[in-house]
């Protein structure tokens, strides 16, 4: 079912509604899209822009130290003039840079001059604290309470130097101040700590082999900040008395279980963070257990309204009726399908990985064998590919067997990117 956009927001639910006798789950696929008049007509905020270069002294390895440098000035010069931004020097402690004191400077060419002059002066050294980072983030975000602001985090270590719960905590107290994308250069650093600080903080993780290579990741990842208009949206869910949402997944254009971000704001009511938009479509999986009727009762599953400044500016519907038809119930919603897909691929190759690297190979290669054909069946062909570089692939037969060599950023890069999924759009 379709809502007509409202404000320049439409909410689109994709689904079979038709459930056999007995049965008491509901799956739907909720694409949101902000429309270019809305995102251009929502009020000008102020825009905070903080960039986390790791300075530890595994940074001097390499062209690493350089690239960062000369990525964060590529950034500096994508922001526009009068943008509010700092520097932020990562070791086993936090530290902001520039402005080095004082409140924090406009984006301009005297600041760009001086965040250069500020950068000159950083030398690779100490250790990795990430939490440290975030919390040295979180207080340059509260100077200004009322922007948007997102952060880069670049790292190419491990966080050796704290406990992962105060990486847990600074994440927890971050969450709705700071949106963060996380980068790793090399092949030193764990992609699931930069995947749980990017999913914890509405961001993304990606990954690069040299340093020469972040300067266009950072250029892109400023532009996308900067084209986010809508300073948060927020899924709202109604399900009526008895039943439960089971979970809220982000499944386009990459995967982020949004089911823990949950806040109970009434009865039955519950609502999820969706983060900062421009205009862009995404794909939420909503998936709702409730107490099954006698076949031919119709019940409404769910209300799924988006919100922005606490206005439901989108809407749509779930719902749920029982049959005894087995060709209308066992009939799956095509987009349902395909997200399920994407989904279990992601966890293959991330359950894959991690049995290869404990050096169990069954496992591993069942696994593996299992993420090669969930590739082909949905066409994600960006992960198809990087699988090939960690699985040797018999096109005739379809069987893998595990690559002897296999280089360490590969499997990285597959681990990192096993998130991306392929969009399927609604069949008109």
């Amino acid at each position: 079912m379709s809502s007509p956009a409202l404000e320049g927001i439409s909410v689109d639910v994709d689904q079979n509604q038709y459930l056999a006798e007995g049965a008491d789950t509901v799956d739907a696929v909720v694409t949101v899209e902000t429309g270019a008049q809305f995102a251009v007509a929502a009020p000008a905020r102020e825009r905070v822009e903080i960039i986390i270069i790791d300075c530890s002294g595994s940074m001097a390895a390499g062209d690493r130290f350089a690239g960062a440098r000369a990525a964060t000035l590529a950034a500096l010069d994508e922001m526009p003039d009068g943008t509010l931004f700092a520097i932020v020097k990562g070791t086993h402690v936090g530290e902001v840079v520039f402005p080095s004191h004082g409140p924090l400077r406009r984006a301009d060419r005297e600041s760009r001059t001086a965040a250069r002059h500020a950068l000159d002066k950083l030398r690779p050294y100490g250790g990795t604290a990430m939490g440290m980072w975030l919390g040295v983030a979180r207080q340059v975000a509260g100077q200004h309470p009322e922007a948007m602001a997102h952060a880069i985090l670049l790292t190419d270590g491990k966080n050796e130097h704290e406990e992962p719960l105060h990486l847990a905590e600074e994440i927890r107290l971050s969450q709705g101040l700071f949106t963060c994308d996380c980068r790793g250069v090399g092949t030193d650093y764990v992609v699931a700590e930069l995947r749980t600080v990017a999913s914890g903080l509405l961001g993304s993780v990606d990954v690069v082999k040299q340093g020469s290579e972040l300067t266009a990741d950072f250029q892109a990842l400023t532009q996308a900040s900067m084209g986010r208009t809508i300073p948060e949206l927020t899924l709202r869910v109604w399900t009526p008395a008895g039943a439960e949402v089971r979970f809220v997944k982000q499944v386009a254009p990459t995967i982020q279980d949004l089911s823990d971000r949950r806040h109970e704001t009434a009865a039955q009511v519950g609502e999820y963070p969706l983060g900062s938009w421009g205009a862009e479509e995404r794909d939420y999986h909503v998936q709702v257990r409730l107490d099954p009727a006698a076949p031919g009762r119709e019940k409404l599953a769910a209300r799924i309204s988006v919100v922005a400044a606490d206005e439901v500016v989108g809407q749509g519907l779930v719902k749920a009726v029982w049959t005894t038809d087995s060709g209308l119930s066992a009939r799956i919603s095509r987009r349902v399908a395909h997200y399920t897909g994407q989904a279990e691929l992601a966890e293959a190759v991330q359950e894959g990985l991690t049995a290869r690297k404990q050096g169990d190979e069954t496992t591993a290669t069942a696994k593996l064998q299992r993420a090669v054909e969930l590739a082909a069946e949905s066409g994600n062909e960006g992960t198809a590919k990087l699988l090939r570089n960690v699985v040797e692939v018999d096109d005739r037969t379809g069987t893998v067997r595990l690559r002897r060599d296999v280089d360490a950023f590969d499997e990285m890069a597959l681990d990192a990117r096993s998130t991306k999924t392929a969009r399927v759009r609604k069949e008109s």
